[in-house]
């Protein structure tokens, strides 16, 4: 697997660029740049499961491995979900399988520098290269939208 960092700078608190990224509502809003109707199914808290479920009801199980509020979420990937059901066994479930997604925020000069850290699939390098920025982009209209 590969690294991929994206970063952003976002003119806006940290604490109002976490709500964006992990409000249920604000989420949907940026994850749906990877796929429409995009949702996440968590708590957010250290060491809870956390399911990334597309439109068609397929997507990953992860857990949350690290949360320091409105500075860094780590997130570890364990498998899949297929059908509603986790999968840890399938050749897709085993590719996924240890590989993380890390989100920092840094306060610098009133603004916030989001960065995303992505461990990915070669299959998959050019769909993110893509759509991360997309998404950064969306995050921070989102974010400096707000009063």
């Amino acid at each position: 697997m590969e690294i991929q960092k994206f970063k952003i700078t976002i003119e806006a608190a940290p604490e109002i660029v976490w709500k964006i990224l992990w409000n249920d509502n604000t989420y949907r809003q940026w994850a749906a740049v990877f796929a429409e109707g995009s949702m996440a199914k968590t708590d957010w808290k250290e060491g809870s499961k956390a399911y990334f479920i597309g439109p068609d009801g397929r997507g990953m199980v992860s857990r949350i491995k690290k949360n320091v509020l409105n500075q860094r979420m780590t997130i570890e990937h364990l498998g899949v979900v297929e059908g509603g059901i986790e999968n840890f066994e399938s050749k897709e479930a085993k590719k996924w399988a240890g590989a993380g997604e890390e989100y920092t925020l840094e306060e610098i000069d009133g603004s916030t520098q989001l960065r995303v850290e992505m461990e990915m699939l070669e299959e998959y390098k050019d769909l993110f290269e893509e759509a991360w920025p997309k998404a950064l982009e969306k995050i921070k209209e989102l974010a400096e939208s707000l009063p």
